[in-house]
């Protein structure tokens, strides 16, 4: 289960990183020192890295058994968790379950069972249930977003699961939100807490952008115009209103991605993975994209849809603006929509130009073999550098699935390249190789 295992020095090198943040510091101390913590850090701030490299640190290479299981409220969160762990290559196993997956493949993934567990409370509650899940060597309990998890309607699935945890002697809990009530029935006494929400290193500018017609559209093409070609979600609370959008912006020619619950969850993996390697810069997305997944630095964000709530608009509007670096947040209404209360002293933006989009030159191609089939990244690279023939800088980024894998091409002639690399063999596998649409 666990080979080669990493020391923290050799983990934070190969994710490219000098030295952890103010935030992963302290939370590597309280972890490593106390059995609760509670981390409140917003969106973007590192909270995942901050709670795996001390749970990793305590994990025994000896035990080959689940020593840590960490719930989240969202199956994008559970597979962004596993992917960075994958990343790490700390030496030990991980796995993500999750509703809306196979339960054969969770049968699978736990026939030998990982070190780390990480799964949405409905799922990991019924494998413990079926006897699917050891608990007896599960120490580490890691409650990410937990009050995310508690808004979706996951508590009885809690309660169940941390009533079966009897062996557990450490706890982390952490939110991106400022006054989060604990339920009793998490069983936490004496945390250390962490609070980070306060310290601003960000900057977030709102600018207020009014449509003289009630349909937004026209105005919300002249918006994206205005911004340019930088990364951006779309945020709407209907998803009747991202299907509006989406049949607009198609039939003006601008790519893009949706995400909602709607969907099925290949569909929004899929949507994630060509926003995340910008072969679509836009993202129309329901409030489900405002916090736990994984999707790269925001330039802005769109309030197509004012939210209901502030607690909304600040998850929103965390979406861009992370990191030290800094965002603007658009706020686009009719002439006659009335702002809520929370929004105000908002400075109104005229758009008079009407500067078109530019789409991006980059596609994203599916390759029907994966991580199973002992393919790396390095062999993809190499396929298309040795029989595709293209320069380094058109090859974008790849990602390493279980079953299959995704790559960006920014190529001009992409009907050549799948000519010269589908039906190759990668390791021992002949691999067909397709434009994702």
């Amino acid at each position: 289960m666990a080979e080669n295992i990493k020391t923290q020095q050799e983990i934070l090198k190969k994710l490219g990183i000098e030295k952890l943040n103010p935030m992963q510091e302290e939370s590597f101390k309280s972890i490593t020192s106390n059995s609760e913590t509670i981390l409140l850090s917003p969106t973007g701030t590192g909270k995942t890295l901050a709670f795996l490299l001390p749970t990793i640190s305590k994990l025994n290479s000896t035990i080959h058994q689940i020593q840590a299981l960490i719930l989240v409220p969202s199956r994008e969160l559970a597979i962004q968790i596993e992917h960075v762990i994958r990343e790490m290559g700390s030496g030990f196993k991980a796995n993500a379950v999750y509703g809306g997956r196979s339960g054969s493949k969770d049968k699978v993934d736990l026939k030998h069972p990982p070190a780390i567990l990480i799964g949405t409370p409905g799922r990991i509650s019924d494998h413990i249930n079926r006897g699917i899940i050891n608990v007896n060597f599960i120490k580490t309990l890691i409650l990410d977003e937990f009050d995310k998890s508690l808004e979706v309607g996951f508590e009885d699935e809690m309660k169940d699961i941390l009533n079966g945890l009897t062996f557990v002697n450490k706890k982390i809990l952490t939110s991106a939100t400022q006054k989060v009530k604990i339920p009793a029935f998490m069983g936490i006494k004496n945390p250390n807490r962490l609070n980070f929400l306060t310290k601003k290193t960000t900057q977030i500018k709102q600018q207020l952008v009014v449509s003289l017609n009630e349909s937004k559209l026209d105005t919300l093409e002249k918006l994206l115009g205005f911004v340019g070609n930088g990364n951006g979600i779309i945020f709407c609370n209907l998803k009747a209103s991202i299907q509006n959008i989406s049949d607009f912006l198609a039939s003006k020619g601008i790519k893009h991605s949706c995400f909602s619950g709607d969907l099925e969850q290949l569909d929004r993996e899929r949507a994630l993975i060509k926003f995340r390697n910008k072969t679509n810069r836009i993202l129309v997305a329901t409030d489900l994209a405002a916090r736990g997944i994984d999707i790269p630095e925001m330039d802005f964000i769109i309030h197509y849809e004012l939210p209901m709530r502030n607690d909304e608009m600040i998850h929103r509007n965390g979406r861009t603006g992370r990191m030290n670096s800094n965002g603007t947040a658009y706020i686009l209404k009719s002439k006659n929509e009335e702002l809520p209360e929370f929004i105000n002293n908002i400075e109104e933006i005229k758009i008079t130009s009407n500067k078109k989009i530019k789409n991006s030159n980059w596609v994203t191609l599916h390759i029907s073999g994966g991580r199973k089939d002992k393919i790396s990244k390095g062999d993809i690279a190499g396929l298309f550098f040795k029989q595709g023939n293209i320069k380094k800088e058109e090859l974008g980024v790849i990602e390493l699935k279980q079953d299959c894998a995704y790559v960006s091409v920014a190529c001009s002639n992409t009907k050549d390249l799948i000519t010269n690399v589908n039906n190759r063999r990668l390791k021992k596998k002949k691999v067909r190789i397709s434009i994702l649409k």
